[in-house]
């Protein structure tokens, strides 16, 4: 069944929190983790395929659409989302799980696998934007500090003045690597859906927290770490310094890509990762041609 097919179900986690899912398929279970201002359907390009194999699971974070939460502190960052997805595993009944994430969906999948390293099978995270590993290096501090200079604060004062719209275009603009102009319509209209999520990120007091170098290079699963090689230069910034912190891991940079490498090249993407699968023993069934 494809993605659009399917109606989000809403669960109540402990700390009252709303999140909205879909679950289809059999097999090992996958949570497929969207980015910044993403949503539950932001997975369309990879369902029918991984459900072929695994038992997938396709959730809204906290302020994502269609999520009831509104944000009432500005301490959200990719620590509380793995908070919630950890709340989410146990009110589904999910042991362990293969984390797929995209750009902030990767950041919580790596925050979940540091937090409950047994209830990980596996992680895979495209451009996690752990934004304080780009100033481990000179370049990348300069980098880091432009994007910073002309994405983070224009976006932040823009929702501090309730001008909502232009600090999403804002901060799509960067995260693309793009003129906030040049954003195109139909991402925009995506990108209002989910407003709550994005005001969240751009007015935390720490939306970037530090995973600490020694806790990702222990991590015991197997990860995938994948970047886009057209992507904007602070995302290739944070990615060379994480592959650095984490040797153990996998990596693999997509030709033709940008950021969004399972939207923008969701064929080259799916079959890397379930070779990843495959070599870490945690693909069972055969696909199909």
């Amino acid at each position: 069944m494809s993605l659009s097919d399917l109606t989000p179900t809403p669960v109540t986690l402990p700390n009252d929190t709303v999140l909205n899912y879909v679950r289809d398929g059999t097999g090992p279970t996958v949570i497929f983790i969207h980015g910044a201002m993403g949503d539950w359907r932001s997975w369309s390009p990879q369902w029918d395929m991984f459900t072929a194999c695994f038992d997938c699971i396709s959730y809204s974070r906290r302020y994502s659409h269609p999520n009831p939460n509104r944000m009432e502190a500005r301490n959200h960052n990719a620590l509380v989302d793995a908070e919630d997805l950890e709340g989410l595993m146990d009110a589904l009944a999910v042991d362990r799980g293969i984390l797929i994430g995209s750009s902030y969906g990767g950041f919580t999948a790596l925050a979940m696998a540091v937090r409950a390293p047994d209830r990980v099978s596996a992680v895979v995270a495209v451009e996690a934007p752990m934004m304080r590993y780009a100033y481990r290096s000179e370049d990348g501090t300069r980098i880091a500090d432009a994007f910073r200079t002309y994405t983070v604060e224009p976006a932040r004062k823009a929702f501090e003045r309730g001008h909502d719209a232009e600090g999403a275009r804002i901060l799509t603009g960067g995260i693309v690597g793009r003129r906030p102009a040049d954003v195109p319509a139909a991402v925009m209209e995506r990108r209002m859906q989910n407003i709550e999520a994005a005001r969240s990120l751009s007015l935390s007091n720490d939306e970037f927290p530090i995973i600490e170098p020694d806790c990702l290079c222990a991590l015991p699963m197997p990860v995938l770490l994948i970047s886009g090689a057209e992507t904007a230069p602070v995302h290739a910034a944070i990615f060379k310094e994480v592959v650095k912190m984490m040797p153990n891991a996998r990596t693999r940079i997509v030709q033709d890509s940008g950021h969004s490498v399972s939207q923008q090249q969701a064929e080259t993407f799916n079959a890397d990762v379930f070779d990843f699968l495959a070599e870490s023993g945690l693909l069972h069934k055969r696909r199909s041609a």
